[in-house]
Protein backbone atom coordinates (compact mmCIF):
# COMPACT_ATOMS: atom_id res chain seq x y z
CA UNK A 1 0.00 0.00 0.00
CA UNK A 2 0.96 3.29 -0.12
CA UNK A 3 0.33 4.25 3.63
CA UNK A 4 2.32 3.75 6.09
CA UNK A 5 -0.66 2.90 8.48
CA UNK A 6 -2.27 0.02 6.13
CA UNK A 7 -0.85 -3.23 5.63
CA UNK A 8 -1.84 -6.30 3.96
CA UNK A 9 -1.42 -9.88 3.12
CA UNK A 10 0.59 -11.38 0.38
CA UNK A 11 -1.10 -12.54 -2.56
CA UNK A 12 -0.07 -15.23 -4.87
CA UNK A 13 2.37 -14.14 -7.16
CA UNK A 14 0.36 -15.82 -9.99
CA UNK A 15 -3.49 -16.78 -9.89
CA UNK A 16 -6.11 -18.45 -12.28
CA UNK A 17 -9.10 -15.87 -12.91
CA UNK A 18 -12.12 -16.37 -10.84
CA UNK A 19 -10.87 -18.40 -8.59
CA UNK A 20 -11.05 -17.61 -4.66
CA UNK A 21 -7.68 -17.08 -3.19
CA UNK A 22 -6.25 -19.69 -1.27
CA UNK A 23 -6.50 -17.78 2.20
CA UNK A 24 -8.51 -14.85 3.17
CA UNK A 25 -7.04 -11.52 2.21
CA UNK A 26 -6.33 -8.89 4.92
CA UNK A 27 -6.15 -5.33 5.43
CA UNK A 28 -4.78 -4.55 8.76
CA UNK A 29 -4.93 -0.56 9.70
CA UNK A 30 -2.27 0.36 12.48
CA UNK A 31 -4.13 3.70 12.84
CA UNK A 32 -7.57 4.09 14.40
CA UNK A 33 -10.39 2.73 12.08
CA UNK A 34 -13.99 2.64 13.49
CA UNK A 35 -16.04 -0.80 13.07
CA UNK A 36 -18.14 -1.04 10.51
CA UNK A 37 -16.29 1.49 7.71
CA UNK A 38 -16.26 0.12 4.42
CA UNK A 39 -12.95 -0.81 2.58
CA UNK A 40 -12.77 -1.28 -0.82
CA UNK A 41 -9.59 -2.66 -2.69
CA UNK A 42 -8.49 -2.32 -6.44
CA UNK A 43 -5.16 -3.97 -7.56
CA UNK A 44 -3.48 -3.66 -10.87
CA UNK A 45 0.23 -3.49 -13.06
CA UNK A 46 2.13 -2.28 -15.58
CA UNK A 47 -0.50 -3.30 -18.45
CA UNK A 48 -3.50 -3.02 -16.53
CA UNK A 49 -3.62 -0.23 -14.12
CA UNK A 50 -7.24 -1.16 -12.47
CA UNK A 51 -8.33 -4.92 -13.08
CA UNK A 52 -11.87 -5.98 -12.22
CA UNK A 53 -12.26 -7.54 -9.16
CA UNK A 54 -15.31 -9.24 -7.21
CA UNK A 55 -15.40 -8.98 -3.58
CA UNK A 56 -13.57 -6.26 -3.36
CA UNK A 57 -15.41 -4.28 -0.84
CA UNK A 58 -15.18 -5.95 3.17
CA UNK A 59 -16.38 -4.07 6.43
CA UNK A 60 -13.54 -3.06 8.96
CA UNK A 61 -13.70 -4.81 12.38
CA UNK A 62 -10.84 -4.34 15.48
CA UNK A 63 -8.33 -2.96 12.80
CA UNK A 64 -8.83 -5.98 10.09
CA UNK A 65 -10.79 -6.11 6.76
CA UNK A 66 -11.06 -9.57 5.91
CA UNK A 67 -12.37 -10.30 2.00
CA UNK A 68 -13.56 -14.25 2.08
CA UNK A 69 -13.80 -14.80 -1.45
CA UNK A 70 -11.91 -12.18 -3.28
CA UNK A 71 -11.74 -12.81 -7.14
CA UNK A 72 -9.74 -11.41 -9.85
CA UNK A 73 -11.72 -10.99 -13.02
CA UNK A 74 -10.42 -11.66 -16.82
CA UNK A 75 -7.14 -10.16 -17.28
CA UNK A 76 -6.94 -7.72 -13.65
CA UNK A 77 -3.55 -7.39 -13.77
CA UNK A 78 -2.29 -10.81 -11.60
CA UNK A 79 -1.25 -14.16 -13.24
Amino acid sequence: TGSPNIICSALPTHWRSNKTLPVAFKVVALGEVSDGTVVTIKAGNDENWCGELRNASAIMKNQVAKFNDLRFVGRSGRG
